[in-house]
């Protein structure tokens, strides 16, 4: 797991350096040759470490401490620091970052083949797990995101014609459900998922014609009930004021025939032409 590196501030190991550089000169000054040899050698060994603790990291970067291959702990603090010297700071960005997937041609649930693409918003928030975890975590998330986005395809279908069935141009409900799957694979990678969506769905060329054609027979009949259902509640509803109002009286033939020329009138699709009737409806 992720833990905190040694450290100290930067600036502090340059004092440090600077009045051992200043004791070095006032030994060297009064001494012989064979002790300012001696002092140069281990001024200089002393001077490699301390220079080789040194590092600086900017906002939303970390540093993984790597001590002869053994990890000793992070570094996530902005700044200039100084940490366990001849060691290896491996940079890791905490930036936030965004991964489009292509465009996947799969299958939906109903056997459909379909074209669907989204967009994953994650970052780092273990650099432990996502340096040691796994071998490259860009590679990881990009390849754990399409596997995601193709098995939430296969789940559900494109459009749902059952009440209750969820689809997939439910954006809300199959981006939350994208999230939490994606959320779980690559935890492993110690990255955290913050938000995903589908930004590409349709149908694959070769049926698109033939949906859109279904999709349009479908919009007409819905069109047509709703048409079909209000002029039945005018029809009853002219029949009633008329009744109320005693303006004619009407059999029962004669109100079929009132109800045949409304719903003519109301449901057809072109205009209608009026016919006058100089006759009796039983001539």
């Amino acid at each position: 797991m992720e833990r905190r590196a040694f450290r100290v501030t930067g600036f502090v190991m340059l004092g440090v350096l600077v009045v051992l550089g200043v004791a070095a000169a006032v030994v060297a000054n009064g001494a012989g040759d064979e002790v300012v040899g001696t002092t140069a050698v281990v001024g200089a060994i002393v001077l490699a470490l301390v220079l080789s603790g040194f590092t600086v990291i900017g906002p939303n970067e970390a540093r993984v401490i790597q001590f002869f291959g053994r990890y000793v702990g992070s570094i996530s603090e902005a700044g200039f620091h100084w940490t366990v010297p001849l060691s290896t700071k491996r940079r890791v960005s905490q930036r936030v970052r965004n991964f489009e997937t292509d465009r996947l041609k799969v299958s939906d649930a109903d056997g459909n083949p379909v074209e669907i693409a989204a967009v994953v918003v994650w970052r780092v928030v273990d650099t432990f797990k996502a340096s040691f975890g796994v071998d490259d975590h860009i590679s990881y998330v990009a390849v754990q995101a399409e596997t995601a986005v193709r098995h939430l395809a296969t789940s559900y279908p494109y459009e749902s014609h059952e009440d209750g069935r969820a689809s997939l141009r439910e954006g809300n409900v199959v981006s939350e459900e994208l999230t939490v799957e994606l959320g779980e694979r690559v935890a492993l990678a110690g990255v955290e998922v913050l938000e995903s969506r589908i930004t590409h769905l349709a149908y694959a060329p070769e049926i698109a014609q033939a949906m859109l054609a279904r999709q349009q027979a479908s919009a007409i009949v819905g069109a047509r009930y709703k048409i079909v259902e209000g002029a039945v509640g005018m029809v009853q509803s002219a029949l009633e004021r008329l009744g109320e109002l005693e303006v004619v009286e009407l059999d029962e033939e004669r109100k079929a025939q009132m109800v045949a020329n409304l719903l003519v009138v109301l449901c057809g699709d072109r205009n209608v032409q009026p016919v006058v009737n100089t006759g009796t409806l039983y001539a």
